[in-house]
């Protein structure tokens, strides 16, 4: 299925200094950015600023799911050094807000939970007054795994939905709606002064009222901050574009979802998880607002609890 790209969807990408500067730095500290591994249309603007989400444990995930051009297979041994080489990277970009996000690591017992918590402990050490945010996988839903990454406490806890629980089996094979809605809320009641933050992409064949169900959702599972972008085709042998979603229905989500009681909502054909992140912190963080609401107790969707090892 070819469909055209309509006007909405052209973005200059620029080069620049600022750019190189990222570029050199993370192949000197042999890092890597999810911005560059997923295709990230919003690089040049986040690059050209300064910032970049980095992507720990390696570029290969053990998921193979069909929107994420990440590449698919058994991943290499953490390495022990990274947390340090990424803290002395953030420290050489003097980040105020940096985004910690990694591929999928099922065949570790955690998840790689550790060594999150490794990471967020040494940016803490080498740039107390950063803010930090996480981006996770679901740790097959291992509560010890969450509390592991809660203990060492960051400030945005994020944990991408992806997509409405009708189109799990096609975009998300290997994951489950209900374990990531019960992920969301598990970090809210261990921690409930960190924010959490979730997202979906759009395109995919959603209706409206399925967008609407996973809102209600994350509302239940107390999420603070929520994104709505547009899924684009990384290339060939990807899921292909349902609908190119035009920007005014972004706003109509983003109305919705602001009615609902969501502390920050970013809707738009380009937004990504970590877009422009550093807004969330110069918004809530820098001013002390504390997470607005708690998980809403009920039973979970699950059939076993979180805390399987």
């Amino acid at each position: 299925m070819h469909r055209r790209i309509p006007e909405w969807l052209t973005i200059k990408v620029p080069r620049s200094r600022d750019i190189g500067k990222v570029e050199d730095l993370m192949r000197s500290q042999r890092l890597v950015t999810v911005c560059e591994e997923a295709r990230c249309p919003n690089l040049g603007e986040c690059w050209s600023k300064g910032t970049a989400t980095f992507m720990i444990m390696g570029d290969t995930c053990t998921r193979s799911c069909r929107f994420c051009a990440i590449k698919t297979g058994r991943g290499a041994p953490l390495d022990p050094e990274e947390p340090q080489r990424l803290a002395e990277a953030t420290r050489e970009l003097n980040l105020k807000h940096v985004v910690v996000t990694s591929v999928n690591r099922d065949e570790l017992l955690d998840g790689g939970a550790a060594h999150f918590a490794a990471v967020i402990n040494a940016l803490r050490t080498a740039m107390p007054g950063t803010s930090i945010e996480v981006l996770t996988p679901d740790f097959r839903g291992r509560k010890f795994a969450i509390e592991t990454v809660c203990n060492a406490h960051p400030d945005v806890f994020n944990h991408n939905t992806e997509t409405v629980p009708r189109l799990y089996r096609t975009v998300r094979p290997q994951a489950k709606y209900a374990r990531s809605i019960d992920f969301l809320r598990t970090v809210k009641e261990l921690a409930p002064t960190i924010y959490t933050k979730s997202g979906i992409m759009l395109g995919l064949g959603e209706t409206e009222e399925e967008v609407l169900e996973v809102l209600s959702d994350w509302k239940d599972a107390g999420v603070d901050a929520v994104t709505l972008g547009q899924y684009l085709k990384p290339g060939k042998g990807y899921l292909d574009v349902v609908e190119y979603i035009h920007p005014t229905r972004f706003e109509h989500y983003k109305a919705l979802a602001e009615e609902m009681g969501f502390l920050s909502v970013a809707s738009g054909p380009f937004v990504r998880s970590s877009y422009n992140a550093i807004d969330f912190r110069h918004k809530y963080l820098d001013g002390g607002i504390p997470p607005p609401r708690p998980a809403t107790p009920g039973p979970r969707r699950l059939n076993l609890p979180l805390a399987v090892v």
